[in-house]
Formats: C-alpha cells, sequence, structure tokens
C-alpha cells in the first residue's frame, strides 16, 4: 500500500538566540471572539521573532487583505536569516496541558494525494468534520505567496495498544530540538528529534494499523483503511490540499510529483492517549433576538421525528437560560441537531452571526452580550470517532474540540512549500 506519511526536511530557529516562549503562537483559528486574548500575544511578543509574524489570526480576517502581504515577507526574511534545517526527521513532542497531563505526539510529513476531505471519501487520510468550502480561501491566500507552512494540524491514529508513539516515550530522549513554557496559559512543551532507527520504527507500527488483519479486528469490517483522521486543522489541512492542486494545475501532475506543496507538516497524536479529553464546541449566536431564536429552536425540536436518542440543549443568554428537551432528534448527536437548526435560522436571519466557542466559561462571557445567546450540550466520545467516520463520514462541523483552547497545537516547527535554488535548476 502507497505510504502517506514520512520525514520532513524540518526549520526551527537558534533558540540559544530565539526566546521559544516568544517564538510559540497558538493556532489562529483560536479565540475568534476575543480579540484581546491576540492583543496580550503581540504585547508579549513586540519585536521578538516570532510565528505571530508569519500567520493570520482569524480574529483578523477582515484585515486580511493588509496582513496576508506582512505575513508573508516576514517568512521571506525568517527563511533567509532565521531558520535552520534539520533534514529528513521526526519530532518526538510532550506537551505538558493547561490540566498538567502530558500529550505525546509526532511531527512528520504526509502526502495530500493521500488527503481527502470530500464526504463519503475513502482516503487513508480523512477530514473528521464537514468542510465550510468558504473558509478555504483565505487560507490558501496566505499560502499562495508562502515560502514556508506552520503546522497547527493534529492527525489521530486509532491505536489502542500504543504501539506507534508511546514507545519512544520509554526509549532514550534523543537531540533536544526545542523545550519551552508556551505562552498565555499553553502549558509546557518539549521536543526531540527521532534518529533513522526510531522514524523506521514509527512506520513498521503505522503500517501495522492498517493491515486488512488489524482493520478486521478492530471495526468488524473489510472497509477501506483509515490511518489517520483529522482531530485538529481541518480546514487548515483542507486549504493546503487547495493549494496544492492549483500548483499542480499550473505546472502539470508530473512536475508536482515532487513539489514541496505535496506534502503538509502534521503532529500525529494517538486518539487513546489518556491525555486526550474529547471537549464540545459550542455555540453562539449574535446580533439576534434571545426570545425569538429560542421560540423557533423549540419549535424545531417538537417537530422531529427522527429515531435517535433523546437529547437536550442548554442555553444562556442575558437575560435568561434553560433547557430544551429534543424527544425525536434525526441526527445521533445533538451538536448535528443543533447545526441544522443553526444554519436554517443563519439563512433566514443575514444579519445574524455565529461563532464557535471552547469551554463553558469563554461561552458565558460571550452569551451575556446584548443580542446574543449561547448554547451547551453533551459531546461524542473519542471512542466513536473512528467507526462513525468509517462508516457514516464526515461529522458536522465542529462537533468536537480535543480538550481546552489553551491546549490546542502551537505554531513551532517550518517546512520550506517552495523548491530550493538546486531544486529548481
Amino acid at each position: 500500500m502507497k505510504k502517506c506519511y514520512m520525514a520532513a526536511d524540518i526549520l526551527l530557529p537558534n533558540f540559544q538566540a530565539v526566546d521559544p516562549q516568544k517564538w510559540a503562537v497558538i493556532a489562529c483559528d483560536q479565540f475568534t471572539s476575543e480579540p484581546e486574548y491576540w492583543q496580550q500575544a503581540e504585547q508579549m511578543v513586540k519585536d521578538s521573532p516570532s510565528t505571530l509574524r508569519m500567520i493570520l489570526p482569524e480574529v483578523y480576517l477582515s484585515e486580511s487583505e493588509e496582513r496576508i502581504p506582512k505575513a508573508n515577507l516576514a517568512m521571506k526574511d525568517y527563511l533567509s536569516t532565521l531558520l535552520l534545517p534539520h533534514s529528513d526527521t521526526m519530532i518526538y513532542v510532550e506537551r505538558t496541558q493547561s490540566d498538567g497531563r502530558v500529550r505525546r505526539g509526532i511531527v512528520m510529513a504526509i502526502d495530500l494525494e493521500c488527503y481527502d476531505y470530500r464526504k463519503g471519501a475513502d482516503s487513508l487520510i480523512r477530514a473528521t468534520e464537514a468542510t465550510v468550502l468558504e473558509r478555504i480561501p483565505p487560507r490558501v491566500a496566505i499560502r499562495r505567496n508562502a515560502v514556508v507552512e506552520l503546522p497547527h494540524v493534529m492527525l489521530l491514529i486509532d491505536d489502542p495498544q500504543k504501539t506507534v508513539i508511546e514507545p519512544l516515550a520509554q526509549a532514550e530522549a534523543g537531540e533536544l530540538a526545542y523545550e519551552t513554557d508556551l505562552m498565555l496559559g499553553g502549558g509546557h512543551i518539549k521536543g526531540t528529534y527521532l534518529d533513522g532507527a526510531q522514524v523506521r520504527a514509527v512506520g513498521r507500527a503505522l503500517d501495522a494499523l492498517i493491515t486488512p488483519k488489524a482493520i478486521e479486528k478492530r471495526y468488524g469490517t473489510s472497509a477501506a483503511p483509515l490511518l489517520f483522521a483529522v482531530g485538529d486543522g481541518n480546514h487548515s489541512l483542507a486549504s493546503a490540499k487547495a493549494a496544492y492542486e492549483e500548483i499542480k494545475e499550473k505546472i502539470g501532475a508530473e512536475a508536482a510529483a515532487s513539489h514541496p506543496t505535496r506534502y503538509a507538516l502534521v503532529e500525529v497524536v494517538n486518539i487513546h492517549d489518556d491525555a486526550l479529553r474529547f471537549e464540545p464546541i459550542y455555540r453562539v449566536l449574535f446580533g439576534i433576538d434571545p426570545a425569538d431564536v429560542i421560540a423557533k429552536l423549540t419549535e424545531y425540536c417538537a417537530q422531529l421525528t427522527g429515531n435517535a436518542a433523546p437529547q437536550s440543549i442548554d442555553y444562556l443568554c442575558t437575560n435568561s437560560c434553560g433547557t430544551i428537551s429534543v424527544s425525536a432528534p434525526c441526527r445521533q448527536l445533538t451538536v448535528g441537531t443543533l447545526q441544522d437548526f443553526v444554519d436554517a435560522y443563519l439563512k433566514e436571519h443575514p444579519e445574524a452571526e455565529v461563532d464557535y466557542i471552547h469551554g463553558e466559561d469563554s461561552l458565558s462571557r460571550l452569551a451575556k452580550r446584548q443580542g446574543a445567546i449561547g448554547f451547551l450540550f453533551s459531546g461524542m466520545t473519542k471512542e466513536q470517532l473512528f467507526p462513525t467516520v468509517m462508516f457514516d463520514g464526515a461529522l458536522p462541523r465542529k462537533t468536537f474540540s480535543m480538550g481546552h483552547a489553551e491546549d490546542k497545537r502551537y505554531y513551532m516547527e517550518c517546512r520550506r512549500i517552495v523548491p530550493s535554488a538546486s531544486e529548481s535548476e
């Protein structure tokens, strides 16, 4: 079977000269309704080298035209003056989360030819949630003139016997890549380079997960194997795919086969990692009349005639809170029931907006704003993910979050996505 992963040529600054705590910044799609978080990040970084200069935080999407060229210029500057190559390697990562638990992963490259985000895909790498095509263009725009990529994508493997990543925790520590506390409550991170023998061992263990015998044993089926399911960064990976397809169309499939954009840097995490927690992603509607939303949602839920197990949706706004029962939902997951309503409501009320919120505290603050309402509900368990994606396809968008917002991946490693001078000759 074609391999969909490989070691990568990873770029990092010299952390003897660059402050790693200022260098590493949280994923761009976090705190999208809390600009004060990003203002604090700016105050911390100031003039220091930082991945903050190479990204477009989604809180600033309205300023894309101004910010994207600056990010692209910073990439070129850092590539020529700051970033140092570490060839043909993977990085073993230990991330101490805000709850003190240690989450383990491996940074590696994946082949975008093996990734398909369309519903019903049977590729080795698949999306776990519905992809909103409208969210892709701004991300493709920043990649279009980018010389490096910075990953916040986290891919999940279904490895209940813990054969791929966990053995590295028991091995003798390799060469240190970085170690630092992360800004603004992000915990701590340590990365070490894998040597050739360790890279090969990881490869053997990954391959063993998707043999026909292994798939039959885990899922009771001979369905097309799923090796990597996108846990975080679905739209970023979809944008990387779209940017690669643009280049392939421009230069032809033969030339694109060896082009750096064919690959993407990711962190791979075992879904059975004890530190990994699935949290619901809540919804907040803005620019609405809360009483109208409550009435419409209650009416919508009462009219459903499905055969899924009963559900309940809690709501919170400035003057009230309560619970709406769903006795006969059509969707298996509460988030699917709510998302169907939200999508329909937004079509009828173009003045309204929705945001997707990690954590009950953030939701509570936002829901108490004038003209806002927030929704809370129980989430899916992580054990449901792989079977659901294999048998039912992608979940409703923003179904789950892997932990709290502060525990998301921080930008740290980079990879060149334009041919080097020697490759261009």
